[in-house]
């Protein structure tokens, strides 16, 4: 029988998490301070944490003067469109190799994880010519090709580790009455799995959203994500409209990860207790 955690550890374990938690959030929490701050607050010494006349110049600055929400839409779409793309391809071939393995599903599976150890740069050059005879150099479509590429080793590999630990059983019941492939993955697999793809969903429109060195090397002025557009901002000295800048571009991604919070964790923590 499990004995009782004592109260005094669980006040020092709560204590220990919410130091942790709060040395972790302060640099976004003075991010966001700073956005609100004026220019000679900015520059104030010794800082300012709460005392100063809060201001929204710095998003009117952004919002008005600087082209910031082309570069906006541009990740949105981006980020979904290759997610998305990733899904299409990754759900039928993770279902594959999950209930129809083969001898080469093992190798397959390295293959594809190895890719994820080979630096970006290396693949650079490559890609560059590739996307340039293509004529998808600073196109959305070529980018988010790029991302959905990038990221499909990882969605095919966790919906594999999900999909793997579907009983089989329920999979040839539906085929001995007579479900096709594709209805047997429409209307069994998918809502059997639907927080795991979740999951992975949010995982890869997050990775696809902070994406910079690919954003960087293949988009100048029409598919440039708030990847290239807080890069342009590198050497700038208005701290506020950086720090603006920096909240428009995280606070997509925490909503993301707040609505999806549910999903994410039972996504994680799918099949570990059957």
């Amino acid at each position: 029988m499990a004995r009782a955690v004592p109260k005094t550890h669980k006040l020092l374990f709560t204590i220990i998490g919410w130091t942790v938690g709060g040395i972790i959030f302060f640099p976004v929490l003075w991010i966001i301070l700073t956005s609100f701050k004026s220019h000679s607050d900015v520059l104030a010494s010794p800082p300012v944490f709460l005392n100063f006349e809060w201001t929204m110049d710095a998003y009117r600055t952004l919002w008005d003067g600087i082209d910031i929400r082309r570069y906006l839409l541009n990740s949105i779409m981006i980020s979904l469109g290759s997610t998305i793309a990733a899904l299409l391809v990754a759900i039928p071939a993770a279902w594959s190799m999950a209930f129809t393995p083969s001898n080469w599903t093992k190798a397959i599976l390295l293959g594809m994880l190895a890719t994820k150890m080979i630096p970006a740069v290396a693949l650079l050059m490559p890609v560059f010519l590739i996307t340039i005879n293509l004529g998808l150099l600073d196109t959305r479509f070529g980018l988010g090709c790029i991302l959905m590429l990038i990221n499909l080793p990882i969605v095919i590999w966790m919906l594999f580790s999900f999909f793997r630990d579907i009983p089989l059983e329920i999979l040839e019941a539906a085929r001995m009455d007579g479900a096709s492939p594709l209805k047997e993955i429409a209307l069994i697999l998918m809502p059997l799995s639907w927080p795991a793809i979740m999951s992975t969903f949010a995982l890869a429109v997050i990775l696809s959203w902070n994406e910079s060195f690919w954003v960087l090397n293949f988009t100048a002025s029409e598919a440039g994500t708030m990847s290239a557009f807080l890069a342009s901002y590198s050497n700038s000295p208005y701290w506020a409209q950086i720090s603006a800048a920096s909240v428009v571009a995280i606070l997509p991604i925490m909503v993301l990860g707040w609505l999806c919070q549910m999903q994410i964790v039972r996504g994680l923590t799918f099949g570990a207790i059957r």
